[in-house]
């Protein structure tokens, strides 16, 4: 059986490596980049840190409005698969290179599996909400991470093509982080509980400058210094509002490959972020969250006192961020990770799966 991963971002590399890996011996697998995070850190380290194999197709389509950034993706897509034959397409989350390589399967009348689905913010503001349900409505094998991404995948009539794997973020993350490379590179201050990490990146949070502003300020006014991994898109913003990213305690560093990612969450005091993977991240190493958004697809993790959601009321989200530990859970909402093999199972299972629908 020949499978093709479609990924482009962040997030998605970090679930293709134990995919890769459970992959060995199962199936032949290709990958292809379409190039939507085009920059070292964000992209080729990723690979290399996680010990995944070099893409076999890379498109290199960049930055772009959504539309055009989509568009290039479907057109180069359905060349590769022209030219790669797969049994089936496998897609990652909720990016644009997710619904691109979704489509160009469907044209072609290839099978369909889509790798954590389910999931629902319910927030149609956010591009990712609505690339995810078309996604999930588009494909034929539906590989949901969790309970909660089961029922609403029931809810919307979908629970014949649905199969519950659990989430292979906790699987990657839990290999990281038992390695002991991840100090290496980080800031020598980065004193264990002595500083918070945080993350800004969507629109919502960044395209308004007052409300930008209101973020800054409030992480600028934290106890302890606050390590913001700013993507380049936050200081392309900051620095076309005026605003300044390393004001009080902030502290603006590049954003970090994934094993100091998953150090440096874990030695946190906390995180601040508008993340979806992050939250979860910092869930599974048991330290406190506040996320800057209304609304959560990782609602186990608020469920559980380990997340907090601040958005309306922006002046609150200091003293969200330096509140008391939560209770200590042993709950494992996201599986205990073997996800990946259950994925594989599952792909290998189905691999008659229909194309027509």
């Amino acid at each position: 059986m020949r499978i093709i991963s479609v990924v482009g971002a962040r997030p998605q590399f970090v679930k293709l490596a134990p995919i890769a890996s459970a992959m060995r011996g199962h199936a032949e697998h290709l990958i292809a980049h379409t190039g939507q995070h085009y920059d070292e850190v964000m992209s080729d380290v990723f690979f290399q840190d996680l010990g995944i194999p070099a893409p076999d197709f890379h498109l290199g389509v960049g930055s772009g409005s959504h539309g055009r950034q989509t568009g290039a993706m479907l057109a180069g897509l359905e060349e590769v698969f022209e030219q790669a034959s797969p049994d089936c397409v496998l897609v990652y989350g909720d990016t644009n290179s997710t619904l691109a390589a979704a489509l160009a399967a469907v044209k072609m009348h290839i099978p369909v599996a889509h790798l954590e689905a389910g999931l629902r913010s319910f927030n149609r503001r956010m591009p990712e909400e609505h690339n995810r349900v078309l996604t999930d409505h588009a494909s034929d094998l539906l590989l949901a991470p969790t309970e909660g991404a089961m029922s609403h995948l029931a809810s919307e009539g979908l629970s014949e093509r649905s199969v519950l794997v659990g989430d292979v973020m906790t699987d990657v993350l839990f290999l990281t982080r038992e390695s002991t490379n991840g100090r290496a590179g980080l800031p020598d201050w980065l004193e264990p509980g002595g500083y918070y990490l945080s993350t800004i990146h969507r629109p919502d949070n960044t395209d308004d400058p007052e409300r930008l502003s209101a973020i800054l300020t409030e992480l600028a006014q934290l106890d302890k210094p606050v390590l913001l991994l700013a993507h380049p898109r936050l200081r392309s913003l900051a620095h076309k509002h005026g605003l300044e990213l390393d004001a009080g305690a902030l502290e603006p560093a590049a954003p970090l490959a994934y094993p100091q990612l998953v150090h440096a969450v874990e030695n946190s005091a906390g995180v601040v972020t508008d993340s979806g993977g992050l939250q979860k991240e910092a869930f599974l190493l048991r330290v406190p969250c506040t996320t800057v958004r209304p609304e959560t697809e990782w609602v186990e993790t608020v469920d559980l006192g380990w997340n907090v959601l601040v958005s309306e009321d922006l002046s609150e989200l200091a003293t969200a961020v330096s509140r008391p530990a939560p209770t200590a859970t042993d709950a494992a909402p996201y599986g205990t990770g073997h996800a990946a093999q259950n994925v594989v199972a599952a792909l290998l299972r189905e691999s008659g799966f229909p194309s027509e629908r």
